[in-house]
């Protein structure tokens, strides 16, 4: 197969998203969309990638890193084909090349692959993937001569009644063949109704000097679309969405209503969980098979053990590990804390910086009071411990092995195993209160 380098268009501002950000930079999924580009990029065995950045070029590069990419400056947005012809001197050796945009996030790795396939096997200067659309919409049409090979990409702006007619259109993904396309690129010229230069006018050039261009089918049309505005990135997000959610159920997970549920692509999910509706887990996320996951339960960046039960009702915060067989139950919140085999947090607690032991039960509105304001300190509770119920563990402070707090404690010093801690004032019945402060209760004999 021909070595091939990736350049990847995102210098666009991206002006019908109504946002100062770059359109790449915006997240579908919590994953930025030319993220999305980049991970089929390299799944499709592609190592090298130039990103053509313009505006909003240090975000990107922030956004993305310095390391791992070649990144290619277009100062003036002046068109496709002028991004291409920005990254030409900074490219590595390579005998072809593909070109994408940068807010395509549908595109996959497979179709990436099927492509540079048939490129390689047609040896064709050009392979453009297209796909059908029964309307065309905005994108550019393909026309093709007798031979049923592409003879030039008409943009929807320019393009006669007759060609807006035709229902294949340009995804905007191609592969050149390297000298080929130096031989023309500099041929382009900004003659047309916005006075750019158009990538699309590369076809035209290249069949001028009698060479060969064909395009690949992409059955799926959603993998093109590209994302230029808010309702777009919604749409796309939706697809992605679907599509997780699919492959999970069919790898063995029941949803009980997946359309309310939403799991990034980042999330690893074993098989026979349950997750129930509206359900959302974000972030890099590991859950292991047999675990129940009740209703409007958020999870971030965290990991479960097998056979946890979670919710309904429960957030579990960046850094919650969850042992297997851990159950934390309606409105509790837990952050940054690891939970032994076993333990339960059943239902209205906060657990935050915490080092919990197995078999350990935590009473009902429990907190950890892990924040004084300005520091952070942590909170052990080693196995076996019993934690009554409206509990406040001020940490640091630890409660040893086997160990019980009484319930409405607040607990300031560590506790020794095996022991009873006990730390609220003893309860005193008043007689004679109530009339004491409000005469109208004070008897009256008359």
């Amino acid at each position: 197969m021909r070595q091939m380098t990736a350049v990847i268009l995102a210098a666009g501002q991206g002006t019908r998203m109504k946002s100062n950000k770059p359109k790449v930079l915006h997240e579908a999924m919590h994953k930025p969309l030319v993220q999305y580009v980049i991970t089929a990029v390299h799944h499709a065995d592609i190592e090298d990638i130039c990103i053509v950045v313009g505006h909003g070029a240090d975000e990107v590069k922030k956004a993305l890193g310095e390391e791992g990419y070649i990144y290619a400056l277009q100062e003036q947005q002046l068109g496709t084909g002028h991004a291409l012809m920005q990254a030409m001197p900074v490219l590595p050796p390579s005998d072809s090349i593909m070109v994408l945009c940068g807010d395509t996030p549908l595109l996959t790795d497979t179709t990436l692959q099927q492509l540079r396939e048939y490129f390689t096997a047609t040896e064709a200067a050009c392979t453009i993937m297209t796909t059908v659309l029964p309307d065309g919409g905005n994108y550019g049409r393909i026309v093709r001569d007798a031979n049923d090979e592409v003879a030039a990409i008409v943009e929807a702006r320019d393009a006669s009644a007759e060609e807006l007619a035709i229902g294949e259109i340009n995804s905007g993904v191609y592969c050149f063949d390297r000298e080929a396309l130096t031989m023309v690129i500099d041929k382009l010229t900004p003659n047309n109704s916005q006075g750019e230069y158009y990538l699309t006018d590369i076809i035209s050039e290249l069949r001028a000097i009698g060479k060969k261009v064909n395009a690949y089918v992409c059955q799926d049309a959603d993998e093109i679309m590209g994302v230029n505005d808010r309702y777009q990135l919604f749409q796309a997000s939706e697809i992605l969405r679907k599509r997780k959610n699919m492959a999970l159920m069919l790898s063995g997970v029941t949803m009980v209503d997946p359309n309310t549920v939403y799991i990034d692509d980042t999330v690893e999910i074993s098989p026979d969980c349950i997750i129930e509706p509206q359900v959302y887990i974000e972030g890099v996320c590991r859950i292991g098979s047999g675990c129940h996951i009740g209703p409007s339960v958020k999870i971030s960046n965290s990991v479960l053990g097998d056979n946890c039960e979670v919710g309904p009702f429960c957030y579990l915060r960046p850094g919650t590990v969850l042992a297997n067989g851990v159950k934390a139950g309606h409105f509790v919140e837990i952050k940054k804390s690891h939970v032994g085999s076993g333990s339960k947090v059943p239902h209205l607690s906060y657990i935050g910086d915490a080092e919990i032991g197995e078999g350990v039960n935590i009473g009902c509105g429990t907190i950890t009071c892990n924040y004084d304001g300005k520091n952070k300190y942590s909170t052990t509770i080693e196995d076996e411990a019993f934690i009554g119920c409206n509990t406040n563990l001020v940490a640091p402070v630890t409660v040893g092995h086997r160990s019980t707090i009484a319930a409405g404690s607040t607990i300031t010093e560590d506790v020794p195993e095996d022991s009873l801690a006990i730390a609220r004032g003893r309860q005193r019945n008043i007689k004679g209160w109530t009339e004491a402060k409000d005469p109208r209760y004070k008897n009256n004999d008359e």
